[in-house]
């Protein structure tokens, strides 16, 4: 297949685009990397005819949205448009990569029909997106996979991060940490990847949404232990502060992407965090 992939050198776009190439696919980098400003219609439509798009580019850095949203809302939805319009001009598939849309849990595990609730200008900005894939699958037929990742983790993620913060403090000795409750569902970037590609096989027409994490959820804490053990020389601290509103647990229920995606997440937390230092 002719695949164009947007966000194709970040953390997971880098690593999606070398599992396609091993399947045998060609594909597109659509990325400001590569010098394409996915917000520009003039430069997007430059690409040749594709099959499918997977939409991967986003702002994604929370603290970042709060202090500037038009620029958060403004990039994250005019390249989701731009992107659907590849797949309109060509009939083409679309894959897009959406975020945790659910709020504060009602219940647990969350499924793809509990109510979707914003609680920051990303998750809007996805949600967004979310609605551009229904209006196009409306008025145009054009068929959407919504990924929906829970926590993702794996080597080479950006610092900011609570996994690779917590690694990068260990290294240096002491780990000291804010709040030691939340728990959150971690999925590692090879399982989110192999979701991705079963989204290929994918047949079924509309808009389906899927959620992609682990089915369990650990917390801070329970993180910053398991990573402490491999650093006999670490000590771990928490000073107890909490942030407003926090969501306290998260866990996906995955039970439609077992089913209809054929998937399955394969690296326990342990492992995957061994992965990572």
């Amino acid at each position: 297949m002719k695949i164009a992939v947007t966000g194709s050198s970040g953390f997971v776009g880098s690593q999606l685009v070398q599992q396609l190439k091993k399947a045998g696919h060609q594909i597109f980098s659509l990325d400001i990397a590569s010098g394409i400003d996915l917000t520009n219609w003039n430069e997007v439509k430059k690409t040749p005819a594709i099959d499918c798009v997977f939409h991967l580019a986003a702002k994604t850095f929370v603290p970042a949205a709060f202090k500037n949203p038009q620029s958060f809302y403004h990039t994250n939805l005019i390249s989701t448009l731009n992107a659907l319009e590849l797949c309109r001009r060509d009939s083409a598939k679309f894959i897009y990569a959406s975020s945790y849309v659910y709020g504060a849990p009602k219940y647990l595990p969350v499924d793809e029909e509990h109510p979707t609730g914003a609680h920051n200008p990303y998750a809007q900005s996805k949600l967004m997106g979310e609605d551009l894939c229904k209006a196009y699958w409306r008025d145009f037929s054009i068929s959407s996979c919504i990924i929906r990742p829970f926590n993702i983790y794996g080597p080479g993620q950006p610092s900011s991060f609570l996994i690779p913060e917590i690694i990068r403090q260990a290294q240096a000795g002491n780990i000291c940490l804010k709040d030691p409750r939340p728990k959150r569902d971690f999925i590692y970037i090879d399982d989110v990847i192999s979701a991705y590609m079963a989204c290929l096989n994918f047949s079924e027409q509309g808009v389906t949404a899927f959620n992609i994490g682990s089915g369990k959820s650990f917390s801070v804490k329970e993180i910053a232990q398991m990573i402490a053990k491999q650093f006999k020389s670490t000590t771990l601290s928490f000073l107890n502060e909490h942030r407003p509103n926090e969501v306290l647990d998260t866990v996906a229920d995955i039970s439609k992407a077992k089913k209809l995606l054929n998937w399955n997440p394969l690296t326990k937390l342990k492992d995957g965090l061994n992965l990572c230092l």
